[in-house]
């Protein structure tokens, strides 16, 4: 099975704020909100959500295709991928642009404030699945929101089985972009606060998301993830991490686990529980793509928490 993964190619400015960000906004003035953070570090790391995801695949044995586009500055940043086991053929360098960048400064509770610069991100509707030969499984995350809902139709023409995953874009997207990704989904992922704004923007509750896509999937923190299917919801815990250093690509690291699972034809609670080892992997380090493990590694901390993980030969 060929795993696409589509989605912002991005360099991550990552700022650590000694404080509470909900401390400093005032009920009262919340129509005129002023506020400067003097953060205490700033660490530039490569990211953006598609290489998250295509990273933690390959970490687990896949050789995903990153189909995305980037800019100028992007040179090194493909050798880095080309040689972590990501196949960057389908990535286009977009000429007078830089890769997109991601300005995010987090609190000590996690909280975090993010701004993000489109750059050569705005160009991904260049793109397109009909390029991309037997394609088993592909997830649509946050890009150019327009590219996402062409990427979701090509998905739905051709046949092929997608994650839809609006992250981010949900607070940039309209209800229709929104109605329209979701539509013929195989699994639409969001976390809790992403369910409220689609809920929102679409008018789909979760029976209305279901009766649209096949599986909805809501990340919940450190209080795992929730797996709900017109049969009923199952619920999977969270992965305690040693150390919590930066929450970046947590949730992308979670969508690898998970689609690795899949592409090994487990079922989608198990997938999940690897979905969970994946995404605290990414906790415990500074930004989406510092970590490490080899798959004996990741099946023992697997095991130490969920049993026995029986993977099809």
């Amino acid at each position: 099975m060929k795993i696409v993964v589509t989605g912002s190619i991005a360099y991550d400015y990552l700022m650590s704020f000694p404080g509470k960000f909900t401390e400093h906004f005032l009920p009262e003035h919340m129509h005129r909100v002023s506020l400067s953070f003097l953060v205490d570090t700033m660490d530039k790391r490569r990211g953006g959500c598609a290489p998250n995801i295509a990273y933690t695949l390959a970490l687990l044995g896949e050789r995903p295709l990153l189909m995305a586009t980037a800019g100028e500055d992007f040179g090194e940043y493909r050798q880095w991928l080309d040689a972590a086991g990501i196949d960057t053929s389908q990535t286009k360098q977009i000429p007078g642009k830089f890769c997109a960048s991601f300005f995010c400064s987090t609190d000590t509770e996690n909280n975090q404030i993010a701004s993000f610069y489109t750059g050569a991100m705005a160009d991904a509707g260049q793109l397109s699945f009909r390029a991309v030969k037997d394609c088993g499984l592909a997830i649509i995350s946050p890009n150019d929101p327009g590219a996402m809902v062409q990427y979701a139709e090509e998905c739905r023409t051709l046949g092929i089985p997608f994650i839809f995953d609006p992250g981010q874009q949900c607070a940039r997207m309209s209800g229709d972009e929104l109605r329209d990704g979701v539509t013929g989904a195989t699994i639409v992922i969001v976390n809790d606060y992403e369910l409220e704004l689609l809920r929102q923007k679409t008018g789909l509750d979760e029976p209305g998301i279901l009766a649209v896509a096949k599986t909805l999937i809501v990340t919940k923190g450190e209080n795992g993830s929730s797996i709900i299917t017109g049969s009923g919801q199952v619920d999977v815990p969270a992965v305690a991490p040693t150390a919590i250093v930066d929450p970046t690509g947590v949730g992308d690291a979670f969508r690898g686990g998970l689609m690795r699972g899949i592409s090994l034809s487990l079922s989608y609670e198990v997938s999940a529980r690897m979905g969970s080892v994946a995404a605290t992997y990414a906790l415990e380090h500074m930004g989406g793509l510092s970590h490490a493990y080899t798959w004996d590694e990741f099946k023992k901390r697997y095991e130490k928490h969920f049993g026995t993980l029986t993977v099809p030969v």
